[in-house]
């Protein structure tokens, strides 16, 4: 199946998106401008698809509390079972999504995007190296214009895998 299409990263708009509310807590509290495929939400975390995604199946998972820091903000314990989140999450995305590479990590910063994340992005198999790593992740390449149906479809697939690997 070809890739959908990309738009254009819109850099101004996305600073003014980031530096006005917490996009994760806006989600939570159900506000529409904030609206995500919710894949699995329980008491510790939430795991949803990226509206903006960088590659197909692009996924992120955020504490339900806000936390700023990604390690010093948690104990031991709420961090860990963070992790088991991610970890399911990661297992369900390779079941769903061809991939080759599964990219995670965690950004934003005190000036934008302060609740702490993690993306999951799957890198697809065949990608030119030149083109994997940073180069598959940058902004100037924008963002994947995935058709609403299809994004529904995958957070639902996803979704029901996720419940069966954290027994839920």
């Amino acid at each position: 199946m070809p890739e959908p299409r990309r738009n254009q990263w819109d850099e101004d708009a996305y600073l003014r998106r980031v530096r006005a509310a917490c996009f994760v807590c806006e989600l939570l509290a159900g506000n529409p401008d904030h609206r995500h495929h919710v894949l699995h939400r329980d008491a510790t975390a939430v795991v949803f698809l990226n509206r903006w995604p960088w590659l197909a199946g692009h996924t992120l998972i955020a504490p339900v509390r806000h936390h700023e820091r990604v390690i010093g903000d948690f104990p031991v314990e709420e961090y860990l079972r963070l992790q088991r989140v991610l970890h399911a999450t990661g297992t369900a995305l390779e079941r769903e999504v061809p991939t080759e590479r599964l990219y995670v990590l965690s950004l934003g910063s005190q000036q934008g995007n302060r609740h702490v994340h993690w993306h999951l992005v799957p890198l697809p198999p065949g990608v030119p190296y030149e083109e994997q790593q940073l180069a598959a992740l940058g902004t100037e390449r924008g963002w994947l214009d995935v058709p609403a149906e299809e994004q529904a479809d995958l957070a639902d697939r996803l979704g029901r895998r996720l419940a069966g690997l954290l027994g839920g």
